[in-house]
């Protein structure tokens, strides 16, 4: 697997932050590939720089390839105030030309201590999104939330369904091709801040890695990754809502299936070098086919379809297999998962008598749905799963009767509360926390840490214990070393004491997680079974 690591050390300069900022104020960080200058908006006091190359455009030969090095910057210096656009979507936005990274922060100048560095990653599947942001950027509530906490945020950019993880043996084998890629793109810039951030005020020895859905799920990848073991890139890792769908190694049937899907489609099916004749196409080829089978496993095997895989040399062990025997990347993790998250990924019909896709409320359609979801357990092993998850039941702070929530639930668990649970439990320093405010779906949570809104100002007993736990995590390494809340409030507890920090409607609280712990302990049990 060709590294990113041959991306350029850095010898840097800071220069014109003043830590005392004045408007209009231009920073310039001068590294080994080029100048660049940045801004700052007395509005927010925030120094930043939204557009930084940190690897090379993914056109061309560099399609399907591990990210290599940035071009040299010509300009003197670079002007970073400006967007960048997205990676390739499964539509017709996005350009190849995509692996940059925003930079943002606080004024800071030498000699004052470096801080300690935040790099967050998008959401959207493993199919779409972007880093791009806008003043004040996702998540500034978080650094603001107490001056007690200060660091640097990277956002950074990586390639996505078919550009960011195709997959198949073909790949693994071609020599001008990597597994994995969107991942490699991750690393790349978690390289880069190794190299670099120091230039930014960033301290290098103290990162964290955080992501919310597929972020999440990229933070999970990132800290169970082989190919990271020794490296040093990071030592924090939050997961909000991971989601961790099911992981394939790349040469099993339906990865195989999938490379051989898009060869036909894009009409190099037979060709002497297939892989070669993928690079040649036109992109907008290469997007078509991706909407076309990014949903083509939605109820079923795969969830979205694209996403990674289990490689031989860097996602080389499932996340199963890391959390039973291996030690993870991370030595601090915060976990969270929102109570009914996993009703946004099952089938719609299930909520209705009537219902619709083929789906409906009946208890067949359940089983139905469950041995599509399931398929390599025994008739044996999902009788088990049902006794687990019942007609009727209760989970922490669900009491349900329906088949909606119950297959929300078994959903949730498997894909999103047990991943965040596991990586909680496996780490040296572990918190779980539960979001539970109504409605409690995929991304309820953000309310209250990715823009500035005024549910900040209405709610804030919920946004100091909860926003302001996450950002003293980024600060230390301990969700309540910054407490900001008083002592009639309680803080986030170790998981390793059976509890987990619950977010709900008037309140915050501690909780027991047995039941939690005793559903994921039975995912574990067929793990091989469900590709987790």
């Amino acid at each position: 697997m060709p590294s990113s690591s041959s991306l350029r050390c850095a010898s840097v300069v800071m220069t014109a932050l003043s830590p005392a900022p004045i408007q209009d104020a231009a920073p310039i960080a001068s590294l080994d590939y080029g100048a660049f200058r940045g801004a700052y908006s007395p509005t927010y006091n925030l120094t930043y720089f939204r557009k930084i190359p940190f690897a090379a455009s993914t056109a061309a030969r560099n399609r399907f390839r591990a990210p290599q090095p940035p071009a040299r910057i010509n300009a003197t210096p670079y002007d970073t105030d400006q967007p960048f656009d997205m990676c390739p979507q499964r539509t017709v936005n996005g350009s190849e030309d995509c692996l940059y990274l925003g930079v943002y922060s606080r004024p800071w100048a030498s000699p004052h201590p470096l801080r300690p560095v935040l790099l967050t990653f998008y959401g959207g599947g493993f199919i779409q999104g972007s880093a791009s942001f806008s003043i004040p950027p996702p998540g500034f509530p978080v650094l603001n939330a107490s001056d007690a906490n200060d660091y640097v945020v990277v956002y950074s950019n990586y390639r996505t369904n078919v550009f960011g993880f195709l997959a198949g043996t073909k790949i693994q084998e071609h020599p001008d091709a990597d597994l994995n890629t969107g991942l490699l793109d991750q690393r790349a810039a978690l390289e880069w801040i190794q190299n670099y951030i120091h230039a930014f005020g960033g301290d290098r020895t103290n990162v964290t890695i955080w992501g919310q859905s597929a972020g999440g799920g990229s933070v999970v990848a990132q800290t169970i990754a082989q190919g990271n073991k020794g490296e040093k890139l990071f030592r924090k890792a939050m997961d909000s809502s991971p989601f961790w769908a099911k992981t394939y190694r790349y040469d099993d049937p339906e990865n195989e299936a999938l490379f051989e899907q898009v060869v036909q489609a894009v009409g190099c099916q037979g060709e002497m070098d297939e892989v070669a004749c993928l690079k040649s196409v036109d992109v907008q080829s290469l997007r078509d086919v991706s909407l076309n089978l990014s949903t083509s496993h939605q109820y079923t095997t795969s969830s979205y379809t694209w996403g990674p895989v289990i490689d031989d040399s860097f996602l080389s062990k499932p996340l199963s297999e890391v959390v039973s025997r291996e030690e993870l990347n991370a030595e601090m993790v915060l976990s969270s998962y929102n109570l009914h998250e996993g009703e946004n990924f099952i089938p719609p019909g299930l909520q209705s008598a009537t219902g619709s896709g083929g789906f409906n409320s009946s208890a067949a359609s359940f089983d139905a749905w469950l041995r599509g979801f399931l398929p390599k357990l025994s008739e044996d092993e999902l009788e088990e799963v049902k006794k687990q998850y019942p007609e009727t039941g209760t989970a922490e702070e669900i009491a349900y009767n329906t088949t909606y929530t119950r297959a929300g639930l078994l959903y949730r668990d498997l894909v999103l509360a047990c991943p965040a649970y596991w990586l909680a439990n496996k780490a040296q320093h572990g918190y779980l926390v539960e979001y539970t405010i109504s409605p409690a779906k995929h991304a309820s949570d953000i309310i209250y840490w990715n823009t500035i809104n005024p549910v900040q100002k209405s709610d804030p007993l919920t946004y100091e214990g909860y926003t302001g736990a996450i950002a003293s995590f980024v600060q230390t390494g301990n969700p309540n070393a910054h407490k900001i809340t008083n002592n009639s409030v309680v803080g986030v507890p170790s998981v390793r004491d059976g509890r987990e920090f619950v977010v709900r409607n008037g309140g915050l609280g501690n909780e027991g997680i047995g039941m939690l712990e005793r559903r994921c302990g039975f995912w574990l049990g067929v793990a091989g079974r469900v590709d987790i």
